[in-house]
């Protein structure tokens, strides 16, 4: 009885972090407000940075905050509803962002929505996060690689402030996070990979 119920709340824990992670607020935005469908704008990314390619600033903030709030959601729900299942549903909330089964599975990369799984499941590597985030983008100002730093961030802090349990799974979302922008990954390379406020490519 008691695998049982612990089954059930793994269950379903893992569908309530999806639904809450593949809720496309980027793509919902912009079409509500009447700034286009986002998959026809720029790299067709349906998260912030993208967003910030319509040239609304506060569509591409409230994007952003959307997106982090939904990690972070799907993780307290879930410790709340259902004890013990926090983890599980933060990773099928990331999952979700970048995996949307309403989209096709064409989602975002993942970078707002895994600080906000980050942020809940362990405040002090959540500030890290945004450190690292926030401190490259304002310096480089190239999205992609402050991002992936970002994600990269996370397990290490994670393993440097001794919460060892966290590590695997931070590390798995910020390997997802580097796969997601392989393309700009590319560019990079290529010197081609464009700056914030340029209105090309992703």
């Amino acid at each position: 009885m008691e695998t049982e119920i612990l089954w059930q709340g793994s269950v379903g824990a893992l569908v309530l972090g999806y639904l809450l992670g593949s809720i496309p607020f980027g793509l919902l935005l912009t079409r509500f407000t009447g700034a286009g469908d986002l998959r026809q704008i720029g790299s067709g990314n349906i998260g912030a940075t993208n967003v910030l390619r319509t040239g609304r600033k506060g569509l591409a903030a409230a994007t952003l905050l959307l997106d982090m709030l939904k990690g972070a959601a799907a993780v307290l729900l879930a410790e709340w509803l259902l004890p013990g299942t926090a983890m599980l549903a933060g990773l099928a909330a990331f999952i979700g962002h970048c995996y949307p089964i309403w989209l096709r599975f064409r989602g975002g990369k993942g970078v707002a929505t895994m600080m906000g799984v980050v942020v809940a499941l362990h405040w002090p590597s959540g500030l890290v996060y945004a450190a690292v985030w926030l401190g490259l983008l304002a310096g480089l100002r190239i999205s992609s690689v402050a991002g992936m730093m970002a994600a990269i961030s996370a397990p290490v802090s994670a393993a440097a402030f001794g919460r060892i349990g966290l590590v695997l799974v931070f590390l798995a979302l910020a390997l997802i996070v580097v796969w997601k922008h392989r393309e700009n990954i590319d560019r990079l390379l290529n010197g081609t990979e464009p700056r914030v406020g340029k209105k090309k490519h992703g």
